[in-house]
């Protein structure tokens, strides 16, 4: 048995080989991400012979270089948690950090738990790259929010009232946006007002068409209404007001159309997988959220139990006793992946919403949950809770 540990970090790493009984074939050794150094390195691995497996942590896009390099060799690499890596130091007689203690303490690990690493698999890049996508999809979700904030503080000071009129449901699909739409064309209460009430309508009814809204009547006699009682607070005549009404438009748009192709994206590589048509017809998630969702949940069998999922998205509640004392209110603990309580939580939204008839049983028991008097937010992250362990034996039943 061979133990190589490696400690990865931005653009370089640290590398220790080990046998056991503490016997050291390479002393903690930095190298760079730079294809001849990797390359380098894993000819060494290979020269040592067949039993060698390379341990490291997975650290976002940190590993990437080496795992590409490793598997195209194919070296047995196992990518292991930063949490159960902490815990495993954690047990260590003697404290301490460093690059080169942190090399060493990961080469051990695989020692010490040789026959439970889990080789990392090429069909896993699939996950990886569908985990970029979506935090991708997330970063312009969080632009889109701050760039609509920003062009809701310009609307309240030229068109001032005009969002509570064309302002649809919330929704993070990137689809057409009217009230971008319509602020494009006319931009400020002064283009409306200058109109008769009829010129408007007529005016409003043809851009509606051309866009393909709705051309309601009385849509526009509302808009009207409201442009003429207005008070805008920055001036039409001011040059700088329709450049940041219009670019702010622009950016807004720009965001909208990268979400699209993004999403495009995430559906086209998540379709190449077994389980995805299954996650896309439970109820709740459908074409925008199936991806995403398993983009932030990867490969199911790499959690051994529906528990081991639950906990990895942090909605386990760890017990708490002391003596006599038994805590009952206990909280989740948090300690996983964010992004996937939101996600999750979006398809508890979902089917609030939806009210499904079919395959409901995560609605139903979201709804016994509010009927024992449980606060909505608290329905929700319980009915997501039984949701994952669903998830977990649909897509463990596909392996």
């Amino acid at each position: 048995m061979i133990s190589v540990g490696i400690d990865v970090s931005k653009e370089k790493s640290m590398v220790c080989i080990l046998k056991p009984y503490g016997e050291v074939l390479l002393s903690p050794t930095e190298i760079v991400h730079t294809e001849e150094a990797v390359s380098k390195l894993a000819d060494t691995i290979l020269k040592l012979g067949s039993e060698v497996r390379v341990v490291l942590e997975a650290t976002g896009a940190y590993h990437l270089p080496l795992l590409s390099i490793f598997t195209e060799k194919k070296i047995f690499v196992s990518i292991i948690n930063p949490l159960v890596m902490k815990k495993y130091a954690s047990t260590a007689i003697r404290k301490g950090k460093t690059d080169k203690i942190d090399s060493v303490r990961i080469a051990n690990y695989g020692l010490d738990n040789w026959f439970h690493l889990r080789k990392h698999e090429p069909s896993e890049e699939v996950y990886e790259e569908l985990k970029f996508l979506g935090r991708q999809y997330s970063h312009y979700i969080r632009m889109k929010i701050d760039s609509k904030l920003s062009l809701n503080g310009i609307l309240d000071r030229t068109m001032p009232g005009i969002k509570k009129l064309l302002s649809g449901k919330r929704s993070d699909y990137p689809t057409r946006d009217k009230l971008s739409d319509f602020v494009e064309h006319y931009w400020h209460y002064d283009n409306i007002t200058k109109l008769s009430e009829e010129d408007f309508v007529k005016s409003y009814q043809e851009w509606a068409k051309k866009k393909k809204y709705h051309a309601s009547e009385s849509k526009a006699r509302k808009i009207y209404a409201m442009a003429s009682s207005g008070i805008p607070t920055l001036s039409s005549s001011t040059p700088s007001t329709k450049m940041l009404v219009l670019e702010s438009v622009r950016v807004l748009g720009e965001i909208n159309k990268t979400l699209q192709n993004i999403l495009t994206q995430l559906q086209a590589t998540a379709s190449t997988l077994k389980e995805y048509e299954t996650v896309r017809a439970m109820s709740g998630v459908g074409d925008v959220l199936a991806p995403r969702l398993i983009a932030e949940i990867g490969d199911v069998k790499r959690f051994h139990s529906a528990s081991a999922l639950v906990a990895y998205a942090g909605l386990d509640s760890p017990p708490y006793e002391s003596g006599n004392f038994v805590g009952t209110r206990r909280k989740i603990s948090k300690r996983g992946s964010s992004l996937l309580r939101k996600t999750g939580y979006e398809v508890m939204k979902c089917l609030k919403t939806i009210q499904p008839e079919k395959d409901a049983a995560v609605y139903l028991y979201m709804m016994k949950k509010e009927a024992e008097g449980k606060a909505k937010k608290v329905a929700k992250i319980a009915a997501l809770n039984k949701f994952l362990r669903i998830y977990y034996a649909r897509v463990m039943e596909l392996q």
